[in-house]
């Protein structure tokens, strides 16, 4: 195979035996070093893992490499086990950060661990996650990170080198295989001068998305992804092109055929959504977004793999690493809900999706165009959204209790010793550091105060908590006071999925049955008590509390109801619905693995996996039938 120079270099020192960042653009081919890798290491008997940042890019790397490797691929997500003794195994990076807590002699026959999308690293929710697998990770472990273009590479690299007190290598990449054209819909002209934008002013025609749209098509533009900060909008402009239809008589057949075999092989002929979707597939458009069913999304994804999906409504998730290349990209705008505000993009936010527009081997430039409203953003934003520096990666560390625990019972005293080896202190002033410590400090004050760490040593409450990564406290509480021990397989279902649920802003909370409102009021009497001695110790951000919106729609899909009835008890979408059922299957997992579970805990915890864990919500059937 004949590599890029950038590819070429970091498989140079791969094979010189040297842990390696790279960091290049989104599409550049970075997939292939890590290939070399696999390659590499299945020959030579030795292991890989390799971790994603979320699920859905853990099962396509699964099918992937599977269908290069073979039964070399394995993968464990939380809720799928598949293989998992494989030489390659496939990971969440939660999975990997808790195996090198929990189980580090699990890892021994492992020789390299892959980062893909390392710049997960400055994720305000997750990112903790990374720099802990970084710090923690087992001496015999080489790297390799793949990473988007960011300027702070080096200095990532000095990190990880002065922790482990060994070499890492850096290569850069900064240009794009396929260079992108950007051009800019404004006042409902087409230009590709960002100055012009200045003198069109404020005033003017709006933009309508179909002049856009037949301007693609005169310029042969198409296949197109268009980018869009909202489900309801993704469904609603691809509706607004209906009466279009950009296939002839040949690629309707074929599309049509596809669809109908894959809806076939995963049971969702009958699905109300994926009748839905019908007349705009065969028309050659489609949208996907995360309150799809995880299954109609793939279905989604095959076809547009298949190049007979000519334009795409997507949200953001469909840039993540995902390989889903395009002649052309659209963006809605340069806007878009960080957390809990909406806020201009970030110039690498905008390259990671940008970065799918031109296809390797086939185009030779990529389209970019970015549909721009000067009174909601003006000129200077837009310049730098998409002609600034990448931001820098910034560490936002802040350990869990579990992971204070598991480290406790390692170190005792000497965990304060660990911060200064993180890349938080690297980075961090002074007073960031020290406000860092007092925050580890007040968490072991905390976790002493309630009884997890008696006479420097972990209680049973405190083993059970070290278990439970991300809803510690709550779940460790209700273990306490013997009340998970003394709910019925229906109760557990009901703490477990209000455990992981985060309801939409507004969402409407249903009634609830009887046995749900007394759990409710139980959850809610040990939050408070959780929130003040958080309050207390100047704790933040304090615990999620449990909301039991899905209470009634667990207890029904419990009983065996199916999916679409189990939906007229909840406003959540279908595809939330699945994804907060599977992660209630986490979090039961987590209880039973704790070795301080009763028998009798974890018999009815078992059960009650068993019945969540069927039909749609079985993420495993889906990649077995994939």
């Amino acid at each position: 195979m004949i590599y890029d120079r950038f590819q070429q270099e970091a498989i140079d020192y791969i094979n010189q035996g040297f842990s390696v960042i790279v960091s290049a653009p989104t599409g550049a081919g970075k997939t292939a070093i890590a290939e070399h890798i696999l390659a590499n290491s299945i020959q030579n008997n030795l292991g890989v893992v390799y971790t994603a940042p979320i699920k859905a890019l853990s099962n396509q790397k699964f099918r992937d490499f599977q269908g290069q490797f073979g039964e070399n691929i394995g993968i464990l997500t939380g809720d799928v086990s598949l293989n998992p003794s494989a030489p390659v195994l496939i990971m969440t990076t939660e999975i990997f950060r808790n195996k090198i807590l929990d189980e580090p002699q699990s890892l021994e026959r492992y020789s390299w661990v892959i980062f893909d999308e390392v710049h997960y690293i400055d994720n305000p929710e997750r990112g903790t996650v990374w720099e802990e697998s970084l710090i923690f990770l087992p001496k015999h472990m080489n790297v390799l990170a793949l990473s988007a273009t960011i300027p702070n590479i080096s200095k990532l690299a000095e990190w990880i080198q002065s922790v482990h007190n060994k070499p890492v290598r850096t290569v850069i990449e900064e240009k794009r295989p396929v260079p992108l054209h950007f051009f800019f819909q404004c006042r409902n002209e087409i230009i590709d001068n960002l100055e012009y934008m200045k003198r069109i002013g404020r005033s003017g025609r709006q933009n309508k998305m179909t002049s856009l749209i037949n301007y693609l098509r005169q310029k042969e533009a198409l296949p197109c992804i268009y980018f869009v900060f909202g489900r309801r909008r993704a469904e609603d402009l691809a509706e607004e092109l209906r009466a279009y239809d950009f296939l002839d008589r040949e690629e309707r057949h074929k599309i049509l055929r596809l669809y109908e075999s894959l809806c076939e092989r995963y049971d969702l002929k009958n699905d109300r959504s994926t009748q839905s979707l019908y007349p705009l597939i065969e028309k050659g458009i489609a949208y996907h977004h995360a309150g799809m069913l995880p299954t109609l999304k793939e279905v989604i994804e095959r076809l547009f793999t298949s190049k007979l999906i000519k334009v795409i409504f997507t949200t953001e998730t469909f840039a993540l690493g995902i390989n889903m290349p395009s002649r052309t990209v659209i963006f809605d705008g340069l806007r878009k809900f960080y957390g809990r505000y909406v806020r201009n993009l970030k110039t690498r936010d905008f390259y990671q999706m940008a970065g799918r527009a031109g296809r390797r081997g086939i185009d030779k430039e990529g389209f970019v165009y970015c549909r721009i409203n000067p009174a909601m953003i003006g000129y200077d934003e837009v310049k730098r959204v998409i002609y600034g520096r990448p931001e820098e990666v910034r560490s936002q560390l802040n350990s869990s209790y579990a992971t204070i625990l598991n480290l406790y019972e390692k170190h005792k005293e000497n965990i304060y010793k660990i911060y200064p080896l993180s890349l938080h202190y690297f980075q961090s002033r002074k007073h960031e550091q020290r406000e860092a410590l007092r925050l580890i400090e007040a968490k072991l004050k905390l976790l002493r105060e309630l009884n997890y760490i008696h006479n420097d040593t972990l209680t049973k409450k405190g083993e059970f908590a070290k278990t439970v990564y991300g809803h510690e406290l709550i779940l460790s509480e209700l273990y306490d006071e013997n009340i998970l021990e003394q709910v019925d397989e229906f109760g557990l279902g009901i703490i477990a999925v209000a455990t992981v649920f985060e309801p939409r802003k507004n969402q409407h909370m249903p009634s609830v049955s009887k046995n749900a409102r007394r759990i409710k009021r139980e959850c809610e009497e040990i939050y408070d008590r959780i929130k003040s001695w958080e309050v207390k110790y100047r704790i933040y951000p304090v615990s999620k509390i449990p909301y039991f919106h899905l209470s009634t729609g667990i207890e029904a899909w419990l009983r065996g109801t199916n999916f679409e009835k189990t939906l007229q008890f909840t406003d959540t979408d279908e595809g939330e619905v699945v994804r907060y059922f599977r992660m209630a299957v986490q979090i039961l997992r987590e209880i039973k693995d704790a070795k301080v579970a009763s028998y009798i805990l974890k018999d009815k915890i078992k059960e009650t996996i068993r019945v969540i864990n069927r039909d749609i919500v079985d993420a495993e059937k889906q990649l077995r039938e994939g």
